[in-house]
């Protein structure tokens, strides 16, 4: 039996335990289906270990599997923790810098924010993720999140950047009382969906959609009128606002946050502060003043 354990094979049995297939712990490592299956085969042969049960839904951790997995959960806080204070400590503006946002700025106007940045600051290349979920910054799924959110996690530092207004908005023409587009359920806790929940009869709501995105292209095929952000729903031609003010009460902030231990990071501080400065024209946008 082999004594000696790496941290990247840890990595992989990881990857399967938390993803329950190895299809599925490929996509997350980057790596494919082939080389997932023979690091694991490897690894249980080399030190005469079964880690899994290979059951028709999935790979599910052996007891002995389960122990020594969370040994390595352990590991990986800690090489976290220190991959971010590396990080932390780098003090040129270049390499990646991984961005976390959602896809309603990225369809509106974070492309020219990204475009001007990239200008200025050619030696970072920006990796950007627009699926509207949460990235664990503490595990470096991201490195700056640009997200708008009424109370930001304390274990994130950041500034806010401006309030976010919501209106009602449909296709010229609709008429003030038509049907309602709304939300779905995977958007329930979203400022809109929260809304809508309170305000709305579901029986007032004809179309629903998982995406602010959709909802848009609902609005602008005529269906009915959605709740959008304002700095969506101004910036759409073939958009009006149903109502000249926005909806009262209904409101968020934009916030640009990090991790404490990557704030000194050249990079992230040149982003932050870029995004910072570049968004003080647009706030009366964003806020329903535009």
């Amino acid at each position: 039996m082999q004594d000696h354990i790496a941290w990247d094979d840890l990595r992989y049995l990881l990857a399967v335990a938390e993803q329950g297939s190895l299809a599925g712990a490929a996509r997350v490592l980057g790596v494919n289906h082939s080389t997932v299956f023979r690091r694991v085969k490897d690894f249980e042969e080399s030190h005469a270990l079964r880690l899994f049960d290979r059951l028709p839904g999935g790979y599910v951790l052996t007891p002995g599997g389960d122990e020594l997995l969370a040994a390595a959960r352990e590991m990986k806080a800690v090489v976290d923790a220190l991959e971010r204070k590396l990080a932390g400590q780098d003090l040129r503006p270049e390499g990646e810098l991984r961005i976390t946002t959602t896809d309603t700025l990225l369809h509106s106007v974070l492309p020219d924010i990204l475009r001007r940045f990239q200008a200025a600051f050619p030696g970072i290349t920006l990796d950007v993720s627009g699926n509207n979920s949460i990235a664990n910054l503490a595990e470096r799924d991201a490195d700056v999140a640009v997200r708008p959110t009424q109370q930001p996690p304390d274990s994130l530092v950041g500034r806010r950047l401006c309030g976010i207004a919501f209106a009602e908005y449909a296709a010229p023409g609709v008429a003030p009382d038509s049907p309602w587009i709304g939300p779905d359920a995977s958007l329930a806790a979203s400022t809109v969906g929260r809304w809508m929940q309170a305000h709305v009869a579901p029986t007032a709501v004809a179309f629903r959609a998982d995406s602010l995105l959709t909802l848009r292209q609902a609005a602008l095929a005529g269906i009915g009128r959605a709740l959008l952000p304002c700095y969506l729903g101004d910036t759409t031609p073939g958009l009006v606002r149903v109502m000249p003010q926005p909806v009262a009460g209904l409101d968020t902030a934009l916030w640009i946050l990090t991790h404490p231990d990557l704030r000194r990071s050249a990079r992230v501080r040149s982003f932050t502060g870029f995004v910072a400065e570049a968004m003080v024209p647009l706030v009366p946008l964003f806020e329903g003043r535009a």
